[in-house]
């Protein structure tokens, strides 16, 4: 199991990245992302802390990569952020996108699907046909979203995902322990979609190669 989407208090979760780890192992998680909100002012910190639990991730036997959510960034920011988490180290970088509960920016869908040092454009909203393209052509997967609120627009995604040939992948957004999910929990948030079959089992499974991984 995987989840590229998570949480810790280094930005507004509620556990240490180590309580995360362990509990995510506990889950039956294999690979994890702990991806804390970032912008201008704390990228190099949150990548370098996440950096230094890779020990500890191995020995509960889950590889972490360390990332960011870019956060409520102005669109024109996003390609130098994403540049500047990779340089710093980062294996994982995650762009908070259009979600119908949060006043994100307008062409923040846009900038990170055409930035291609972005991996996945998080509970992207009402996203544009026209974006999702550049996104399938720049590499950027869209998420489905385990998170209340961001998750309302999680039929519109998987629509336009498989309509323009996009990558979908599943994640908690988690910011708490409840937030984790548990095998059947991914099941059911994937199907929820609308989903059926082998598009389900290709998305929960990671079948294909990432670029990021």
């Amino acid at each position: 199991m995987y989840d590229f989407h998570t949480h810790s208090l280094l930005s507004d979760g509620e556990l240490l990245p180590a309580e995360l780890i362990r509990r995510m192992a506990v889950l039956g998680y294999d690979i994890i992302g702990i991806t804390d909100h970032a912008d201008l002012s704390n990228i190099a910190d949150v990548v370098s802390a996440i950096v230094r639990m890779k020990g500890s991730a191995e020995r509960y036997h889950v590889r972490l990569l360390a990332g960011v959510e870019l956060t409520h960034i102005p669109p024109e920011e996003i390609a130098f952020c994403a540049a500047l988490a990779r340089k710093e180290g980062a294996d994982l970088i995650v762009v908070h996108g259009e979600s119908p509960v949060e006043p994100v920016a307008p062409g923040t869908n846009y900038a990170a699907c055409s930035c291609t040092d972005v991996d996945i454009l998080a509970h992207p909203g009402m996203i544009t046909a026209d974006e999702a393209a550049i996104a399938e052509k720049n590499g950027v997967c869209l998420e489905i979203t385990a998170r209340g609120g961001h998750n309302r627009t999680n039929g519109h995604v998987a629509r336009i995902a498989q309509e323009m040939g996009c990558r979908l992948l599943v994640n908690s957004d988690a910011h708490g322990p409840g937030d984790l999910m548990t095998a059947r929990d991914r099941d059911l948030v994937v199907r929820g979609t609308g989903l059926l079959g082998r598009d389900c089992e290709d998305i929960l499974n990671i079948n294909a190669s990432l670029p990021f991984l």
